[in-house]
């Protein structure tokens, strides 16, 4: 029987050689190919083991105990080649969700237990005689880790959490970026690598981010005077979400009424993010937002402040000197530019903050005071203009009611005026002359436009005399 070894011993470690070479020639997954080497280097140690057996027939425990260990090795190498091949995806890297790898080396190492139980030939009584010792023994040497490598296999059999997702475990909150046999790896959205044992992961409450869907909801708290209307508040801190870009439109937010205190109405902003480790750049993002929201529409944040004298007739006048230099408006007489001055309003928008939006209705005007200001169009925000200080747009929809041509976008924090419509339609209609002079300048400014951007065809040519009756129309002036 043991001459039949060295033959049989040397065939099958010569073909599991050649097969896994082939395989690594085959295979793209690189944990298939790193396998695939390890076994190749095992079976090369079992032949040199054989060697040494037919080389040394003297020697007593190579020939008591040799041709078991060879045939041991083999079965190992034949073991981690077989269950890697099985459980592995061949044409791509990674590993099979089913069977993560600390799930294939617990079977590898099962399997090759019962080999090694066949190969020395140990009875089942001795054997489970030596496993209770050698259980015991290891079991008071190694408890932790051996807790450790069981609570891996479990949290990888029960999958509360997959590598990517986003989970808190006790006080550490993060992203799973491994698993190992002892410990579960975190990243924290500082930027830390914690290593946390995974029988302190198996024994803490998980709450994963990431599941079932991804998106996660945020929430913001923002305290506002009792002068503001609730409703009011809730349109202006919504308005204030829709803009933020790292906050996903569906599912909606939405604005609670949280908390009354002595001096402030607490407002609890609510949102979704696709990716919590962002969490601290949304809420800031949603917070500035809501500042710039809240100071265009003259809401209070906060403890209300003291009230501090404003010279109207000064800002009014100052309002008035920005107008007249606006083309549109040079030939207005004074009291024409004093109607418009009257229904301005300072306005501060955020760097990145939509203006104006392409297709929506308006029935008002900016001038750029202070930064600038980039006009686009079309779905792709095609930048066609960069508006600086002292420029103007959307004088259309001040003057016809028509809806906004182009989207503008504050680049840097920027202040404009804003021209509202009623103080000035009722001027225009007591002075219907200024007409041809506004379809006139008007004119001249949709030409310079459309010259800066895609020929938009003669239905969009911007003749004064189509102006004019437009802007009768719309001040309701066609029978003047």
């Amino acid at each position: 029987m043991a001459a039949a070894h060295p033959t049989a011993h040397l065939i099958w470690t010569l073909a599991l050689a050649a097969v896994s070479v082939a395989l690594m020639l085959v295979v793209r997954n690189r944990l298939i190919r790193r396998q695939l080497l390890f076994a190749t280097a095992v079976l090369a140690a079992s032949a040199i083991l054989h060697a040494a057996i037919v080389l040394l027939p003297d020697v007593a425990i190579l020939q008591a105990h040799g041709w078991k260990v060879e045939a041991l090795l083999i079965a190992f190498a034949a073991i981690r080649v077989f269950v890697t091949l099985l459980f592995n995806p061949w044409s791509r890297d990674g590993v099979a969700e089913r069977a993560p790898a600390i799930v294939q080396d617990a079977i590898a190492t099962a399997l090759v237990v019962v080999a090694a139980v066949i190969a020395f030939r140990i009875s089942s009584l001795d054997f489970l005689a030596g496993s209770a010792i050698v259980a015991a023994i290891l079991g008071f040497a190694l408890h932790e880790t051996l807790g450790n490598a069981f609570a891996g296999i479990a949290l990888q059999i029960e999958k509360p959490f997959h590598v990517g997702h986003w989970i808190s475990v006790g006080s550490f909150e993060g992203m799973v970026v491994e698993v190992t046999w002892r410990a579960t790896k975190i990243r924290t959205s500082a930027g830390n690598l914690v290593i946390v044992p995974n029988n302190l992961v198996a024994r803490e409450a998980i709450n994963n981010y990431s599941q079932p869907v991804a998106p996660t909801r945020l929430q913001v708290d923002v305290g506002v005077t009792y002068d503001a209307a609730p409703n009011e508040v809730r349109r202006a801190l919504l308005t204030a979400v829709s803009q933020a870009r790292l906050v996903r439109q569906s599912p909606a937010g939405d604005v609670l009424v949280a908390d009354f205190s002595k001096l402030t109405v607490t407002y609890r902003v609510r949102f979704w993010v696709d990716d919590l480790s962002h969490d601290d750049e949304a809420r800031d993002e949603v917070r500035t937002l809501a500042y710039y929201e809240l100071r265009r529409r003259g809401i209070e944040m906060g403890y209300p402040r003291p009230e501090r004298p404003v010279d109207m007739p000064a800002r009014r006048e100052q309002f008035q000197r920005t107008i007249s230099a606006v083309p549109v408006f040079a030939g207005l007489p004074d009291d024409g530019l004093h109607a418009l001055a009257m229904a301005a309003a300072e306005q501060v928008f955020a760097d990145g903050e939509v203006i104006v939006r392409e297709g929506d209705p308006g029935a008002s005007m900016f001038v750029v005071c202070r930064g600038r200001v980039a006009v686009t169009v079309g779905a792709t925000r095609r930048e066609v203009a960069m508006t600086e200080a002292g420029g103007y747009f959307g004088e259309m929809s001040l003057l016809t009611g028509d809806p906004r041509t182009a989207t503008v976008v504050a680049r840097g924090d920027c202040t404009v005026l804003e021209i509202g419509g009623d103080m000035f339609s009722a001027y225009v209609r007591s002075n219907p002359d200024v007409i041809d002079r506004l379809a006139e300048a008007a004119a001249l400014r949709r030409r310079q436009l459309n010259e800066s951007r895609v020929s938009l065809g003669p239905a969009e040519s911007a003749r004064a005399d189509t102006l004019t009756e437009r802007m009768r129309r719309f001040f309701g002036l066609e029978h003047a």
